[in-house]
């Protein structure tokens, strides 16, 4: 049997159950981000372990912390960065229950694809923050150590200042790489077309720089790398609509016109 997405809910709730379910939902994504964050504070020194792979392939074995309290505070921060990761798809679902219901059965098939593409975009722009940008990065960062005139300059980088460099890498890559669901949400809400994107091309492109030299540390590296993949992603956006347009009118060519009333050609109605 196939699968049918039902149309919009006959069901009118009053504004208090809406407010009800909404307390629900929220209490339930609270709970699945306090027990995410419990279970990695528990693992918090392994996560922070993976977090500092970048420094070490980087050539920097040393890290400190200049307060007593500091290190507490930096795996507290590590076990809420990666509870919140880990309860993203819980967190995703309630929201996407709460809202689905008022929805038809068309938008729901229209929005469904970009919330399943989400966690996918965000993840593979922390990705290539991670495994590709950070390491490129830093070793351009540990490049200024030396001696000049008898001077020895050395990089002791602080565990705090590290794990805010780290969550500014790969939230700023996750949450870019999410620019080509909001131009084809755009798209397809009517708010934008493609031939616009394209006219405004330029001023995009100028955007995405001022962006990338924003959001990412003040090194030319972090800012093309970012910025880079941000205009491809878009290109990509522009090639999605092209597809979606010809798509569109390879299916009004072959359905053909729909026969005028006045047509006097038209078959009679029975």
């Amino acid at each position: 049997m196939a699968f049918k997405i039902p149309e919009i809910d006959e069901t009118q709730a009053p504004l208090l159950d809406h407010l009800t379910e909404l307390r629900a939902r929220l209490m339930r994504c609270i709970l699945a981000l306090v027990i995410a964050f419990i279970g990695c504070l528990y693992f918090a020194r392994e996560i922070l372990g993976f977090l500092v792979q970048p420094l070490l392939e980087a050539g920097q074995s040393r890290l400190i912390f200049t307060k007593l309290y500091g290190q507490f505070f930096v795996e507290m921060k590590v076990a809420v960065f990666a509870g919140f990761f880990i309860s993203f798809p819980i967190i995703a679902n309630q929201l996407w229950a709460f809202v689905a219901p008022g929805l038809y059965a068309k938008e729901k098939r229209a929005f469904l694809p970009f919330i399943l593409a989400t966690p996918v975009l965000f993840t593979g722009g922390g990705a290539l923050a991670y495994y590709v940008v950070m390491p490129t990065a830093f070793r351009w960062f540990l490049g200024f150590q030396g001696t000049q005139n008898g001077l020895k300059i050395e990089a002791m980088p602080s565990s705090e200042d590290y794990l805010g460099l780290v969550m500014q890498f790969i939230l700023a890559f996750g949450f870019c790489f999410l620019l080509p669901v909001l131009l084809l949400l755009l798209n397809k809400a009517g708010i934008v077309t493609r031939q616009q994107l394209i006219k405004s091309r330029r001023y995009v492109i100028v955007g995405i720089t001022a962006i990338a030299a924003v959001i990412t540390p003040p090194d030319v590296v972090s800012q093309l790398m970012l910025a880079v993949p941000m205009y491809l992603l878009f290109e990509g956006s522009l090639a999605i609509m092209w597809f979606g347009e010809r798509k569109f009118v390879v299916a009004v060519k072959a359905d053909g016109p729909a026969p005028s009333a006045l047509d006097e050609t038209a078959p009679p109605v029975a």
